[in-house]
């Protein structure tokens, strides 16, 4: 399992995946804005996010996943800057990972494992009069996913990344259960309901960070968009999902 892995993986951190700089700061911004990317040698910056974030970028997890942790994990609002040395371009995602996990452990003492539980899901399977999905119109592009409030559109893209996405808009793990193993280009629209888009809480934002506003939407639910849309429906079942429990964490001093 991913997160198994990945809690495994931080007691044993090799050199060279580690940032060789680093400094953590309290965000003191009365502001909603936050940031967070790699940058061009080996550099890593993030303004006005929470911990929760950093966590979820790390073990690439969404914020449903995470279990156990202390309420300011997910309120508290941090600055990072960081630098790993040997690197002309940005670093690459999993190296970035392994160095931000690293960093957390470090600095706010993180301690973590993965576990699968029993908890309610969605399967994803066949609506009754199968799939509607497009062939991949240029085999020559890259996969690739344009999202917005109510929208998805997928290119080049698996089932499982569509369900991955749908978990993340609903606030539970999605499981494909479809047997669909190709590619495809799909696009899916539907009015968000109060609460969907799984809330600031599924993006590690702060309770109370402005969500867009639903006055604009005419469409289905996402339920019904699924199975109109796509072919494919969203059954409401128990099963396994994976998640990430906090043991141990603690605020760093300022640095």
């Amino acid at each position: 399992m991913k997160l198994l892995a990945c809690s495994i993986l931080i007691l044993g951190v090799a050199r060279g995946q580690q940032f060789d700089v680093a400094t953590i700061k309290p965000n003191t911004e009365n502001d909603n804005r936050m940031m967070m990317r790699p940058l061009p040698g080996g550099g890593f910056t993030a303004s006005g996010v929470t911990l929760k974030q950093l966590i979820m970028q790390a073990y690439d997890i969404v914020g449903f996943q995470l279990t156990g942790e202390p309420r300011w994990v997910g309120t508290d609002r941090w600055d990072v800057q960081a630098r790993a040395e040997g690197f002309q371009d940005r670093i690459p995602l999993e190296p970035e990972r392994a160095m931000l996990r690293a960093l957390l452990a470090d600095r706010f003492q993180l301690k973590v494992h993965g576990e699968t539980r029993e908890m309610p899901v969605y399967g994803l399977v066949l609506a009754k009069n199968g799939p509607k999905l497009a062939a991949v119109a240029d085999p020559a592009k890259p996969p690739g996913l344009r999202q917005g409030p109510g929208s998805l559109r997928f290119t080049k893209s698996t089932i499982a990344m569509l369900a991955r996405q749908l978990g993340l808009q609903l606030g539970r793990n999605v499981i494909d259960k479809t047997g669909l193993a190709g590619v495809y280009d799909f696009a899916l629209e539907w009015t968000p309901e109060p609460g969907q888009g799984g809330g600031p809480e599924a993006f590690g934002f702060p309770p109370g960070t402005p969500g867009p506003s639903n006055a604009t939407f005419n469409g289905p639910s996402i339920y019904t968009a699924v199975q109109e849309q796509l072919g494919l429906r969203l059954d409401s079942q128990r099963g396994p999902a994976e998640v990430l429990v906090v043991d141990f964490v603690d605020k760093p001093s300022a640095n």
